[in-house]
């Protein structure tokens, strides 16, 4: 027992997020710091509009190329710099920008510090980020306190510190910190969402979410090797956003209801020190991250989401996506699907169907008629634009055109920094369950109070 106190301690410790060892029911607690004086939420945040924002994007490798190119197909944006650690990387982004018309943005390169060149550079309205993990909120931070919106690629934080490091600054300087999860956008999940907040589903009392996608081909891109260096070093769900933001915005999660706590539980590690001792020759004893990872956690109001993540086994990819409701079911992977009984379902949609059941997915020419009447508005304004721009599908598209969209408008965005902390909390409070015997683990109320405020989400026009 005096050992297992002791590893508690230990782990608490380490992250920095826990201001006593358990609370009764052995739920490890993690701390909530206070708010500063004077420092109010930033739920439901509105800037001042900007008819023309001016972006400047630092990480050009894999994710940042495609976004600056998503962003001149945006009426009212200006791409003012560039910058990455690669010269060649900014001289080729820049050279795209020529070929489509637009005037070369300030580049900016050398080394790994250049990036507060930028965070410094005047006329700049929104900083985008797509740099390694290990970056994101450090960048964050501080382009916040140089005046800047932010919007930065998944996962935005790794610690709990970075978490609340990065609300504290967005409610100090009252600038956007958005995470730039794409999956929300998705087709599927934005029309889903809105047969939820339609009430097809009735209640929503279970959602599941995964990132299950073999990345043997992709290991050796990473600059640094910094994504295969976190998975030696950390157990847990170390991306947990793909899957649990569509789940999350369904559910209401600080807009109504909140999470509570969760437990996970892992395999042993296989897969990956196999690929490092195979492909690279070696050695990777001790190796942190187990093959799978299967989370649980439950929320305020009774409900549960179940959040997995492999990228390892040569299983076909997989977010899971699956609502489950008091009155219907929706399904994503492997197959879509909306389970429905036929007194739920509008008749014009089912003439030609008898014996409705919610035992089986309604029929596909049912479900494509569904999710036409209940096509997200968002969706259905662009949709056609962002097919044709792509990203993922078109998601990536939709993601950026709704940020700017926001951003001109003066609207609150889609998703603020408190979604952020939710979707990334996974990443240190699972390891901290793992080293602990599956124990459960508080998730913070980051809202610091405020999660009842808000009646749903909202995707304001």
């Amino acid at each position: 027992m005096k050992k297992i106190l002791l590893a508690v301690a230990a782990a608490l410790l380490m992250y920095g997020c826990c201001d006593k060892p358990q609370q009764p029911g052995g739920v490890i607690a993690t701390a909530t710091p206070g708010r500063a004086a004077g420092q109010t939420d930033v739920l439901e945040l509105r800037a001042d509009p900007l008819p023309t924002v001016r972006v400047a994007f630092i990480g050009l490798g894999m994710r940042g190329p495609g976004a600056v190119q998503r962003m001149t197909h945006i009426p009212g944006v200006e791409i003012v710099a560039l910058c990455d650690v690669e010269q060649a990387n900014t001289e080729k982004v820049n050279k795209m920008l020529e070929e489509r018309g637009f005037p070369k943005a300030q580049e900016f390169y050398g080394d790994t510090a250049v990036w507060r060149k930028v965070s410094a550079f005047p006329d700049v309205d929104l900083i985008y980020i797509a740099t390694d993990w290990k970056s994101h909120a450090m960048m964050g931070i501080q382009g916040m306190k140089d005046g800047k919106h932010v919007a930065i690629e998944v996962p935005a934080a790794l610690t709990m510190d970075e978490i609340w490091g990065l609300i504290n600054t967005s409610e100090q300087t009252r600038r956007h910190c958005i995470q730039l999860e794409n999956c929300v956008y998705d087709f599927f999940e934005l029309t889903t969402l809105n047969m939820v907040q339609q009430g097809l589903l009735g209640e929503v009392i279970h959602g599941e979410g995964a990132y299950i996608h073999g990345l043997q081909p992709y290991w050796d891109e990473y600059w640094n090797d910094w994504r295969m260096d976190i998975n030696k070093k950390h157990r847990g769900d170390v991306y947990p956003t793909h899957g649990l933001g569509p789940v999350c915005q369904a559910m209401n999660i600080h807009r109504g209801d909140k999470m509570n706590y969760l437990v996970s539980v892992d395999t042993k590690a296989v897969g990956n020190p196999g690929y490092l001792k195979e492909k690279r020759g070696e050695d990777a004893t001790g190796f942190r991250n187990g093959d799978h990872t299967s989370t649980l956690i439950r929320t305020e109001k009774g409900k549960s989401i179940l959040i997995e993540h492999d990228v390892t086994s040569p299983r076909p990819y997989n977010r899971m996506y699956q609502l489950t409701g008091t009155k219907g079911f929706a399904n994503k992977y492997p197959v879509q699907g909306y389970a429905l009984g036929a007194e739920d379902l509008d008749p014009a949609l089912t003439a030609n169907h008898e014996n409705l059941t919610t035992h089986s997915f309604v029929p596909d020419d049912v479900r494509k008629a569904l999710m036409e009447k209940y096509k997200h508005p968002i969706a259905r304004d662009i949709e056609e634009l962002a097919k044709q721009v792509g990203g993922h599908g078109g998601m990536d598209f939709i993601m950026d055109y709704r940020l700017i969209y926001c951003l001109q408008k003066g609207l609150p965005l889609d998703m603020d920094v408190y979604d952020l902390a939710e979707w990334c909390c996974l990443i240190p409070l699972t390891e901290i369950s793992l080293d602990n015997n599956s124990a459960p683990v508080e998730i913070p109320d980051f809202t610091r109070g405020g999660w009842e405020k808000l009646k749903g989400l909202k995707f304001e026009q």
